[in-house]
């Protein structure tokens, strides 16, 4: 009867989870292309995301807690250093994740809905820097790198959100207008690099605050991949 039970409750989790990834599995994370463009005479860069759907229409269902909490992102997985957007040197993949999650704000220096409430709006579309290795524990194979608090040797950039992971809270303008979603990065917070190579992904996450066997904020399922293949091909224009 135990083994029965066990096997229902594995079972329903199993669906659970896939009855909610699939609920966001849409034309608004079907990628049709991705560019970043270098605006000299303005010191940027726009990275923009096009897809299929409506960019940004779909976002997460809130699960009322931390433990849990999913996540759905635009991301850009590129071949900067670590070193260029802040943090110490370290492996893995720098990439800018534009991202929705309204179970938590992690962008406490910023009012995107600009209601005089700084700690209320981790829905509206964002940006983070975040560092991304391989990991087996998640479905889709990767996950943002964590660290121990005590280490002395990780460096994060001040406008970090105080969290164990190499992630940052830049606080870059996003829009999203019909089936593009973009965001514009000033040159000198990526060390002036204009010459990097690129890829769009779109992705849902998951953040786990109760299993030590598993990352704080994991890749659970891939969408669509710009290249196909993670292969970084795209350069700025």
């Amino acid at each position: 009867m135990k083994l029965i039970l066990s096997s229902v409750i594995i079972l329903l989790s199993i669906t659970t989870f896939y009855a909610q990834t699939n609920t966001y599995k849409n034309d608004d994370f079907s990628i049709k292309k991705v560019n970043v463009t270098h605006k000299a005479k303005l010191g940027v860069t726009v990275w923009e995301i096009t897809v299929k759907g409506k960019a940004g229409k779909t976002t997460p269902t809130k699960a009322g807690k931390l433990d849990g909490a999913p996540v759905l992102g635009y991301v850009f997985p590129t071949n900067l250093k670590p070193t260029d957007v802040g943090f110490n040197n370290t492996e893995g993949i720098v990439a800018l994740a534009l991202t929705s999650h309204p179970d938590f704000d992690d962008t406490p220096l910023w009012d995107e809905n600009n209601d005089k409430i700084y700690d209320n709006d981790g829905i509206i579309w964002h940006p983070h820097w975040v560092v991304l290795h391989k990991d087996e524990r998640v479905a889709g194979g990767l996950s943002v790198k964590q660290f121990k608090k005590a280490d002395e040797t990780v460096v994060l950039p001040p406008t970090n959100p105080g969290m164990p992971m190499y992630m940052d809270s830049p606080g870059y303008p996003v829009t999203t207008k019909e089936n593009k979603i973009k965001v514009v990065v000033p040159d000198y917070r990526i060390n002036n690099r204009t010459d990097f190579n690129y890829d769009g992904v779109a992705a849902f996450m998951k953040v786990n605050t109760s299993n030590k066997d598993l990352p704080m904020l994991g890749v659970y399922e891939v969408f669509s991949v710009a290249s196909g293949n993670l292969s970084l091909p795209y350069k700025v224009k």
